[in-house]
């Protein structure tokens, strides 16, 4: 018997090791953010309107701001478009002290919330009837503000 000639194809080589790690690795990070996203919705599912108050408080405070700016740039600075807002603004900061329980009896936070409920019964009781009063007035309410922000915060 002759001997049986070389093929050409090469024999089959056994698979990378290095490629298997690859895959376990690639689901491992999947899995651990799959993981993580379910651990972060279960603390945040945990929290109580409680939780959320300080938050959607200082929300509401610039969601209103933000429209009384857009009033002021629409060139709409009518007492109807401007006091629903300030009227708005005016019952939130009622809810200052209720919001924040832990600084209920801080004497500076006391005084930037009744500051605050000052500066918009002002706004209230002559309330801007012309864009360069409404600019005024968002500019003094900013200031209210940034001035309690810049003492709690620190």
């Amino acid at each position: 018997m002759s001997p049986t000639p070389p093929s050409a194809t090469p024999p089959p080589r056994a698979p990378s090791s290095a490629a298997g790690y690859l895959v376990v690795f690639a689901i491992g990070l999947l899995m651990g953010v799959v993981l993580i996203v379910v651990m972060l919705r279960a603390v945040e599912a945990r929290k109580t309107w409680q939780d959320r108050y300080p938050a959607a408080l200082m929300q509401l405070y610039q969601a209103q701001m933000a429209q009384l700016s857009r009033t002021l740039d629409a060139n709409r600075c009518t007492t109807s478009d401007i006091l629903p807002h300030l009227q708005t603004m005016r019952a939130l900061s009622n809810d200052l002290e209720p919001a924040f329980p832990d600084l209920r009896d801080h004497r500076g936070f006391v005084a930037h919330a009744t500051d605050t409920r000052r500066t918009l019964d002002a706004a209230l009781a002559v309330p801007p009837t012309a864009c360069a009063g409404l600019r005024t007035t968002i500019d003094t309410i900013d200031d209210t503000c940034r001035a309690c922000h810049q003492e709690m915060r620190g």
